[in-house]
């Protein structure tokens, strides 16, 4: 294997001891590779979140003049709290061909290597440029990008192309659902439960919510829209947590719950939710006619756009050829891939090493192999950016998805 897979695997070593679960600082991280990248002779610009405790992190590698290939890739990671692990999550651990750490898979086996090809990108001649994008928050819905996307917007030269590095088991993927998750608080009015009809019990008016959503969740299923090109192929809805009542004898003064909807790119989230923000609407106005203090609020924990790029184009084609692994996929789990698509015009394409079967579990891990294959991809990658043609094949490529 190659002195950069050897190199990134030092350096994901590195990056899994830094504990950058969400709700943590990830400057130690960030300082560490923009010192990294100095070392190389690399600037870096880093965008901080507002309350100072994270930044993110961008860079160019070759000329500043003319927009480049970016390799995205998020810092953060999610809880360890609640798993149990074989071994300490915050040391890498090599069992035969795996390496154990939170982050491994997702995705700081990406970062890795990325910054393992550091070296390599600042020898070569490159004619089109390297830009790197290093996230905070991704894993609390994409939250952390949009401010670098919003100084992204004013940059003079932005990238031409972005490679998402999620897990994607070195396959490229062209496309992802977009995803919607809120909050709904039903208020009603605490009383003793043998004086129950002088209250409002707000589990109980939390029900037609509750059943809104299995309806609409079984409609999907049953009647589409479908992209068979996804695994579920139709748009999901789910509630994931509740909340409600202290006590058998208390009429429960509070119901909350937690609900997300994942939606195939062909449709539209706010037709959907429609009428369940009208139910809502509705339901408020009864609960007030019964007590001034009882209602229902939702409250938008957050979301994302979904990914959809042109399958079978000059870009994707080229892309594919830089890897081993051909064909295209359609994945489940959503990316900051359609943030970059749609808010600054990038074509946008996903592929990194692991598999996400791996990752947010106990004993996350990453195979060396997955490594291998995206260095290996990364040095290709290079040598095709250091061609005197390429960025005219690049703006060829991405002239035809702007006419298609």
């Amino acid at each position: 294997m190659s002195d950069s897979f050897a190199d990134g695997v030092a350096l994901l070593e590195r990056l899994i001891a830094f504990d950058t679960t969400s709700n943590c600082s990830n400057l130690a991280l960030i300082d560490f590779v923009k010192a990294y990248l100095a070392d190389y002779g690399v600037e870096s610009t880093l965008v901080p979140s507002a309350c100072g405790e994270k930044a993110n992190l961008y860079a160019t590698i070759g000329p500043q003049d003319r927009p480049g290939v970016m390799l995205s890739g998020h810092t953060d990671t999610v809880p360890v709290a609640g798993q149990v692990w074989s071994s300490d999550p915050y040391q890498l651990t090599a069992k035969g061909l795996r390496l154990y750490g939170r982050g491994t898979a997702d995705m700081k086996g990406f970062l890795a290597m990325v910054l393992a090809a550091v070296p390599s990108m600042c020898r070569a001649n490159l004619e089109v440029p390297i830009h790197l994008a290093f996230s905070h928050d991704e894993e609390v819905g994409c939250v952390g990008v949009r401010s670098l996307i919003e100084a992204m917007q004013h940059f003079e030269v932005k990238p031409r192309v972005c490679i998402v590095g999620e897990p994607t088991s070195m396959r490229l993927a062209t496309a992802h659902k977009g995803k919607r998750s809120g909050r709904i608080t039903i208020t009603g009015r605490a009383c003793h439960s043998g004086m129950a009809p002088e209250g409002v019990n707000a589990i109980e008016q939390s029900a037609p919510l509750i059943q809104w959503f299995a309806d609409t969740a079984a409609a999907k299923a049953a009647s589409g829209p479908f992209d068979e090109r996804f695994a579920i192929a139709h748009t999901t809805l789910q509630l994931g947590t509740i909340l409600g009542g202290t006590a058998l004898n208390i009429v429960p003064a509070e119901c909350q719950f937690d609900f997300e909807v994942r939606n195939v790119p062909g449709e539209d989230v706010e037709t959907l939710l429609a009428p369940l923000i009208d139910k809502i609407a509705r339901l408020d106005r009864e609960l007030k006619t019964r007590h001034s203090e009882a209602g229902v609020s939702l409250t938008w924990l957050g979301d994302y756009p979904g990914l959809a790029m042109v399958e079978h184009s000059a870009l994707v084609n080229l892309v594919l050829s830089l890897l081993a692994e051909p064909g295209r996929e359609r994945i489940g789990f959503g990316t900051e891939a359609g943030l970059f698509q749609q808010r600054l015009g990038i074509p946008t394409l996903v592929c990194g090493p692991g598999n996400m079967a791996q990752g947010h579990q106990p004993d996350e891990y990453i195979t060396r192999d997955q490594l291998a294959h995206c260095a290996a991809f990364l040095q290709r990658l290079v040598e095709a950016l250091s061609d005197p043609e390429a960025a005219v094949s690049l703006d060829h490529a991405c002239a035809e998805l702007v006419q298609a």
